[in-house]
């Protein structure tokens, strides 16, 4: 089958930001061990790990440089990912693991401090270790934000007071619905897993979660006691300035990881993360730095800068097949070699996680069931074309789009649902303007704007079969001097089959 091809576009405006997306196809082991929680023990919740086949219950640098393999692309990383699996509860009480698509992507961006924009991009020092996020949360609470309304404009969050830690790491989260007939959804969105009648009638290529680390760092602690205060987000989250006090800026850490929640369409029951959370306020995600040296991850931080993003674009990188990297698994400690993980696993979570709902945190400790929900944010569907310039834009695997599947009943008075199948009926796209020819190998399908200063970057967006292309045209124009000069740019994140991860072609 031949792809219609949405390319991977870049801003060419001065400034933009270069990132790599590193891809971990393989997942290495999905399993309940978290060795900066829970060091040397049994884990509360089964995690999808990918990295190193060195990780284990009190996983070291010196342990994941010594593994045999890695899940992901490049054998110079041998860094360990991980965060929790993603499980179906049937309306009979029975759990089933839900298929993981592709693996993961840990997108490494290099945006300057804001507060600092002459400084430089620090990497990851020996046995970096941070979380992000955090498994007991189980509300969503902004400071003067209504939780039923969407963010506002990122420019305002400092004006409203929207800006301390506790604040930036919500936002650190997305849900991103996933319909590759009409355009994506921007990152972190949405922050908070849709209930299944929603996803039923909407995300009909499954549900795809995110998150973003905090790249603010001390400059001297390589962990700390919650494994968080050591750093810090920088004030729009993926990007902006430094607090005070965390003046050395690290590669923007951020996962994506996509999650077949459209193969229970129809199917009576409901969606839970592993750490026994069905609103997703709890996801999470954990690192610790296993790249070959220091000095070696900061030559790529300084010279692998090209904006496409893609791996094979950095000539330091040395990068295995994809067969190679599904094939690195890490050990199973004895204590869980018996344990049901994937599948049917019965009739509870693994490591008898209970469902806890908020409004309060939940507890460490597992307690009897609980009924109680708490007001999800009613964000209605938006297109990323122009977002934040992040993850967003997704291959679509189709020569001509298919109709919204029609919306449930328990989703049919839904703004989100209506706003969906619009969308589906009428793609909101921008007229394209006159381009250059290509012998007729390329369809305009999009253009998009991106301010930098006084110079608006025209991007001429098209469709190769097979194939992508980039045509980028600079328009001047005069801009109020109050407007602030806005980074954008988008890339794209090929669609991979639903199971193993195989490309659709």
């Amino acid at each position: 089958m031949k792809l219609n091809v949405p390319l991977a576009i870049l801003a060419t405006a001065s400034g933009a930001s270069a990132f790599w997306r590193m891809e971990c196809r393989g997942r290495a082991g999905l399993l309940r061990i978290d060795p900066l929680v829970s060091p040397g023990e049994v884990g509360a919740h089964a995690h999808a790990v990918h990295g190193s086949s060195g990780f284990n219950e009190k996983a070291t640098y010196d342990d994941l440089i010594n593994g045999d393999c890695t899940s992901c692309a490049v054998t110079q990383d041998k860094s360990a990912y991980w965060a929790p699996g993603v499980y179906f509860k049937h309306s009979n009480g029975s759990y089933e693991l839900v298929d993981q698509v592709g693996g993961m992507l840990a997108y490494y961006f290099l945006n300057k401090d804001a507060s600092n924009p002459g400084g430089k991009i620090t990497a990851f020092p020996k046995d970096f270790r941070m979380i992000a996020g955090d498994s007991l949360r189980r509300n969503y609470t902004i400071a003067g934000q209504d939780a039923t309304q969407k963010d506002p404009e990122k420019s305002l969050w400092a004006a409203l007071g929207q800006t301390s830690q506790v604040d930036l790491s919500q936002r650190a989260i997305g849900y991103n619905c996933l319909n590759y007939d009409i355009a994506p959804e921007p990152s972190l969105y949405r922050h908070y897993l849709p209930e299944k009648g929603y996803l039923d009638a909407n995300c009909k290529d499954g549900i795809r979660i995110e998150i973003m680390f905090p790249s603010c760092w001390n400059g001297k602690d390589l962990d700390s006691t919650n494994h968080k205060d050591h750093v810090a987000y920088p004030d729009l989250v993926q990007d902006g300035g430094c607090p005070q006090g965390f003046d050395v800026k690290l590669p923007g850490l951020f996962y994506e990881t996509i999650w077949a929640t459209n193969n229970y369409q129809g199917v009576d029951g409901e969606f839970v993360i592993a750490n026994g959370d069905v609103q997703g306020f709890g996801y999470h995600a954990d690192f610790i730095m296993g790249w070959d040296d220091e000095a070696f991850l900061q030559s790529a931080v300084n010279t692998c800068t090209n904006l496409s993003g893609e791996i094979q674009d950095c000539p330091l990188f040395n990068i295995q097949s994809e067969e190679e990297q599904r094939s690195c698994k890490i050990s199973v400690p004895s204590a869980l070699s018996q344990e049901k993980v994937v599948g049917l696993v019965g009739d509870s979570l693994p490591g008898n996680v209970a469902i806890q709902y908020g409004p309060g945190p939940a507890t460490a400790k597992n307690p009897g069931p609980q009924t109680a929900t708490v007001a999800v944010p009613t964000v209605s569907y938006s297109q990323g074309v122009t977002s934040s310039g992040y993850p967003g834009l997704v291959f679509k695997e189709t020569t001509t789009p298919s109709p919204i599947p029609a919306s449930t009943p328990s989703s049919a008075s839904s703004p989100e649902a209506t706003d969906f199948a619009a969308a589906a009926a009428a793609p909101a796209t921008t007229p394209a303007p006159t381009a250059p020819t290509d012998d007729g190998k390329y369809e305009v399908i999009r253009t998009e704007y991106v301010t930098s200063g006084n110079v608006v970057n025209e991007i001429i967006v098209k469709e190769a079969v097979e194939y992508v292309t980039v045509t980028t045209t600079t328009v001047t124009v005069s801009v109020p001097a109050k407007r602030a000069a806005r980074r954008e740019a988008a890339h794209a994140h090929r669609h991979l089959a639903r199971g193993h991860g195989r490309p659709r072609v």
